[in-house]
């Protein structure tokens, strides 16, 4: 395979990102070419910041062909156009071939939760002092157990015990703290997200962890339960108070994440009229917040 790699500025990105899938570009990658660099721009940032952009100030753009010829082709071809105005061609240049499965495999080891609680991938031979295992390989869907978000989230239901429990998982990304809750006792599951392809991947990675749960649409979220689990963000979790407080049974627990230490008094004031939220952990910069219904 080859590399065709160029230069341009922020706004001619989308139409160079066009350009090369017309010319049957395998991949277009997007870098900060100012990256390790204090002209470096933290483009894709925090929770509230604006959204991202399509590229940086000063872009490097890489596209990926299949032969030589076609990655030439297309260098030609866009130094004719007059889109090109204000980018610089940098070269071509050979991709080695590799084992490119066992190369993403290697990026990913077993994840301790707790000292006798893993997460595995299907790869790997579990710990010897792993009592309970969650089987995840990379996918589709946010939840591999590598943030500490999601860590978090399954250190609580590790050390609270779910037995006998009606739980919801809310914004169940691949359906790991779904499982994560089977593993600890919950007999009832409902996993919704407003992913389908987040609820495809819950119902498989069920399935290979033989755990019971039923994967769907928000709208399957239905009742309360005696814990409602919700992994997202700050600002969708402000929005969703009224709507996750009334599936809260009384006496149940709310376990939320997604949430940056210097957001909990935000989370707090938008959950005050039902619960009184408080901080249970934290890592990394990241806290779990929960509450109970009395």
């Amino acid at each position: 395979m080859f590399e065709l790699s160029l230069l341009c500025p922020e706004e001619r990105v989308d139409v160079l990102s066009d350009a090369f899938d017309a010319l049957d570009a395998l991949s277009v990658s997007v870098e900060d070419a100012d990256a390790q660099t204090p002209a470096e721009q933290a483009l894709f940032g925090e929770p509230g910041m604006p959204p991202p952009k399509d590229g940086w100030q000063r872009s490097r753009m890489v596209a990926l062909f299949a032969q030589e010829t076609a990655a030439k082709e297309a260098a030609v071809l866009l130094q004719a156009q007059d889109f090109f105005e204000g980018c610089r061609f940098l070269g071509i240049q050979v991709v080695a071939d590799q084992d490119w499965v066992r190369l993403t495999q290697s990026q990913f080891a077993p994840v301790e939760v707790t000292s006798d609680f893993w997460i595995v991938p299907s790869w790997h031979e579990p710990p010897a002092q792993a009592r309970k295992i969650i089987r995840l390989d990379p996918g589709l869907a946010f939840g591999t157990g590598t943030h500490p978000t999601t860590r978090m989230c399954l250190r609580w239901i590790a050390r609270q015990g779910l037995t006998g429990q009606r739980v919801l998982d809310y914004g169940c990304g691949s359906g790991i703290l779904a499982i994560g809750a089977a593993k600890y006792g919950a007999t009832q599951i409902d996993a919704v997200d407003i992913d389908e392809a987040a609820v495809t991947s819950t119902r498989l990675n069920a399935e290979a962890n033989h755990v019971e749960l039923s994967a769907g649409m928000s709208e399957l979220a239905q009742g309360q339960y005696q814990t409602v689990l919700a992994n997202i963000l700050a600002t969708p979790l402000k929005v969703l108070a009224p709507l996750l407080c009334s599936h809260v049974a009384s006496g149940g627990s709310l376990v939320l994440a997604g949430i940056l230490e210097r957001q909990a008094q935000e989370l707090q004031d938008a959950y005050a009229p039902w619960l009184s939220l408080k901080v249970s952990d934290a890592e990394d910069g990241w806290i779990l917040m929960t509450a109970q219904l009395p």
